[in-house]
């Protein structure tokens, strides 16, 4: 896994979420969509509280503050070829779903600066982590800092095509 290209695939999705930001008003950031579900308020609360939380969890394996455990074969098959399995609809865990709340347009653009800065400031430290040191997702187990990473790039582009489902949904209903 390249971490550099990560890295940079992680900025340019984070851009896309601020353009995306950048052009939205504050009754339609917190209106249910019309296919339901989430606003995009929700789904902002819930990708950048998530990243940072991952980060987190990042840190501590850079810290060393882990387990030596194994990462399953099919969560390598998702930081593989970069996606969930297609086709199937994830539910968020229970602790995570509690954290989800309507936030207004200033509060998602200060989770996002949040999280470029604790990404900038955990980046440099990702190469030096043991790959053996290992931190629990609630979903796929056991992750050292570079799958951390790798899946914070993952979950990203999952909530883009979320969001794009959502202005889809907005535009066909006007």
């Amino acid at each position: 896994m390249n971490t550099g290209k990560v890295y940079q695939s992680v900025i340019k999705k984070v851009a896309a979420y601020k353009a995306k930001l950048a052009n939205m008003n504050e009754e339609n950031f917190i209106h249910i969509p019309p296919i339901g579900g989430w606003s995009y308020s929700e789904v902002y609360s819930h990708i950048f509280d998530s990243s940072l939380l991952s980060l987190l969890a990042l840190n501590n394996c850079v810290k060393g503050e882990g387990e030596i455990k194994p990462t399953h074969w099919a969560v390598k098959m998702v930081l593989f070829f970069g996606s969930f399995p297609p086709g199937k609809r994830y539910n968020v865990p229970k602790r995570l779903a509690e954290r989800v709340k309507k936030i207004n347009l200033m509060a998602a653009e200060q989770f996002i600066l949040d999280f470029e800065l604790q990404l900038a400031k955990n980046y440099p430290l990702i190469e030096k982590a043991s790959s053996k040191i290992k931190t629990k997702h609630p979903r796929l187990g056991y992750l050292n800092a570079k799958q951390w990473l790798r899946f914070i790039e993952i979950h990203l582009n999952h909530h883009l095509k979320q969001l794009g489902r959502i202005e889809k949904s907005f535009q066909q209903s006007a």
